[in-house]
């Protein structure tokens, strides 16, 4: 084995650069756990600002992005029910609303078929041979 200087200058060059990105690295990971720690400090606060608030009406809803997020959560929850209620209830009001319009449209059927049977038989025929094949 030969150990010359060259070959020493080259790993001593290869080493450098791996301690460059590891340094690099590091300084990413050191920027990452402060921006996470800001945000845990964020949120720490803004749970104690909720619990500071109490029950009481507020003049305006707090900010999402500083809520915790099982607050966002629970109060996108809340809303989905509300939603679903909603739309339960305009379900009903749309049946009960075409039930109402059959009733109708039957009673207008039937009004119409007795006018037509009071004219002459052989102008209501056609008219009356279509309403017995769609009832019937």
């Amino acid at each position: 084995m030969s150990c010359t200087i060259d070959k020493i200058l080259t790993d001593a060059r290869t080493l450098l650069e791996r301690l460059k990105e590891h340094d690099t690295a590091a300084e990413s990971l050191i920027d990452q756990s402060a921006v996470l720690h800001r945000r845990v400090a964020a949120m720490r606060e803004a749970g104690a600002g909720c619990a500071d608030q109490g029950p009481g009406p507020a003049a305006e809803p707090p900010d999402p992005s500083r809520l915790r997020p099982h607050v966002v959560l629970a109060q996108e929850n809340t809303q989905i029910r509300d939603l679903q209620q909603e739309n339960r209830e305009l379900w009903v009001s749309l049946e009960e609303h075409q039930d109402a319009l059959e009733l109708i449209m039957s009673k207008y059927r039937k009004q119409m078929l007795q006018l037509l049977e009071g004219r002459k038989r052989e102008e209501a025929e056609p008219v009356l041979k279509v309403h017995q094949a769609n009832s019937g």
